[in-house]
C-alpha cells in the first residue's frame, strides 16, 4: 500500500502525521511511505530523518492525494484537501464531525473511507487514539488558563498559586475523564483550589482517592454547576460524549454570575464547544471576550507542543495504521471492532450513528459494509 502524510495546512498546526519512526515501520512492512516536503519541521523531524527511514520526500500535497492509498493526518482535512479526496481511498485522521456539517458533506460526497481516531476504543471501552491529546490538551488548559488570566490578556490579574496571604485561583474543572485529571494535576501543581465535576460517582472517588484530599470532587448537575460559577477564577470545560457534540453547560446568561475577568477554556471546542458562547480560536489570536468573560478556545491545543504530541499521538496511532495498511481496511475492522468503531464514513454513507444524530443524517450499520 501507497502511505501518504501531507503537511497539516490548519493555521497553527506544527503536527505531522506519522513520526519518521512510524514510517520506518511501513516501509519494513513492504509499504510505500511518501511525505511532503517539510511536513515534520514544526515536530523536530526534517526530511532527512523521513529519507533516512525509506520514505520518499514529495514536493506537494497534490502529489500525495493524487497517489496514496491511504492519507495519515492529524487535523480534520481543510476544505482544500478534502477537494483532492477520492472514492475508495483510505483517510485515517482525526475528524470531529458532530459539529461540522461541512466537512461530513465532502467526505461523503467524495466517496473516500474516513477512520476517525476520535471514536477507535479499545477492550475497556476507552478511547486509545484520543487519550494521549486528551492528555496533553489537559495538561495545557490550567497553563493557557493562567495566562488569560494575567491583566494584560484581559483577566481579572489573579495568580494561580496565590501568595503567602492572599488566596489562589479557585479553579473548576466540569468533566474528570483523561482531560479533566490532567488538567486537576496540573492545576493541583500550581497552588490552585481545584473542584472537580463528574456525573461518575466511581470516579469522583478514584479522583478523591488519587490527589488525597488536595481538589475538592462534587457530583454535576446543573445546580451545583450554577452555585460554583460565581466563586470561580477559571472553568475549565473537560466534557466528552464520543463522536457526538459536545453538551452545552455554561449558557450566556449565566455569564453574568461570573467575575468580570474570569476564564473559560474550552477543551470540548473540537467537538463544538460546553458553553454556549464558545467558537473556535487559534493559537496565533487565542482569546475573546464575553461579557467580561475571557474565552480561551483553540481548536488544536496539542499543536502547542508539537513533538510531545506528535511523538504522543504516532505511539498511538501506529499500530492501526499498519493493521489498516498491511491488511485493507475492510480485513483490519473485520479482524479488530475497536478499529471498525473508528469508520465514520464509506462510499457516501455515514456510519457513526452519534454524528448522524447531531447532524440530521441517516446512517448505515459499520458492520453491514464488512461483507462476507
Amino acid at each position: 500500500m501507497k502511505i501518504g502524510c501531507p503537511t497539516e495546512v490548519k493555521p497553527q498546526e506544527y503536527r505531522v502525521g506519522m513520526t519518521p519512526n512510524a514510517a520506518r515501520e511501513a516501509v519494513s512492512r513492504g509499504h510505500d511511505v511518501i511525505i511532503q516536503a517539510g511536513a515534520g519541521d514544526g515536530a523536530g523531524f526534517t526530511d532527512d530523518d523521513y529519507t533516512a527511514a525509506g520514505a520518499t520526500i514529495s514536493t506537494s500535497a497534490e502529489e500525495i492525494f493524487a497517489s496514496a492509498d491511504m492519507i495519515v493526518k492529524v487535523k480534520e482535512p481543510q476544505p482544500g484537501e478534502r477537494k483532492m479526496l477520492r472514492e475508495g481511498q483510505l483517510l485515517f485522521t482525526y475528524l470531529h464531525l458532530a459539529p461540522d456539517p461541512a466537512q461530513t458533506r465532502d467526505l461523503l460526497d467524495s466517496g473516500c473511507t474516513a477512520i476517525a481516531y476520535e471514536t477507535v476504543t479499545d477492550n475497556r471501552g476507552g478511547l486509545p487514539l484520543l487519550a494521549p491529546m486528551s492528555e496533553v490538551a489537559g495538561r495545557l488548559a490550567p497553563q493557557s488558563g493562567a495566562w488569560a488570566l494575567q491583566k494584560a490578556n484581559g483577566g481579572s490579574g489573579v495568580l494561580m498559586g496565590g501568595v503567602p496571604g492572599v488566596r489562589p485561583a479557585n479553579v473548576a474543572i466540569i468533566g474528570g475523564g483523561v482531560v479533566g485529571t490532567a488538567a486537576a494535576r496540573v492545576a493541583v501543581g500550581m497552588g490552585a483550589n481545584v473542584t472537580v465535576l463528574d456525573r461518575s460517582v466511581p470516579r469522583l472517588s478514584y479522583l478523591d482517592d488519587v490527589f488525597m484530599g488536595r481538589l475538592t470532587t462534587q457530583y454535576s448537575d446543573k445546580g451545583a454547576i450554577e452555585e460554583l460559577l460565581g466563586r470561580m477564577d477559571m472553568v475549565i470545560g473537560a466534557v466528552l460524549v464520543p463522536g457526538a457534540a459536545a453538551p452545552r453547560l455554561i449558557s450566556r446568561a449565566q455569564l453574568g454570575q461570573m467575575r468580570p475577568g474570569s476564564v473559560l477554556v474550552d477543551v470540548a471546542i473540537d467537538q463544538g464547544g460546553c458553553f454556549e458562547t464558545s467558537k473556535a480560536t487559534t493559537h496565533q489570536d487565542p482569546i475573546y471576550e464575553v461579557g467580561g468573560i475571557i474565552h480561551y478556545c483553540v481548536a488544536n491545543m496539542p499543536g502547542a507542543v508539537a513533538r510531545t504530541s506528535t511523538i504522543a499521538l504516532g505511539n498511538a496511532t501506529m499500530p492501526f495504521m499498519l493493521a489498516l495498511a498491511d491488511k485493507g481496511w475492510k480485513k483490519a475492522c473485520a479482524d479488530d471492532p475497536n478499529l471498525l468503531n473508528g469508520l465514520n464514513v464509506h462510499a457516501g454513507q455515514l456510519t457513526y450513528a452519534a454524528v448522524g444524530e447531531a447532524l440530521g443524517i441517516d446512517t448505515v450499520a459499520p458492520q453491514s459494509l464488512l461483507g462476507g
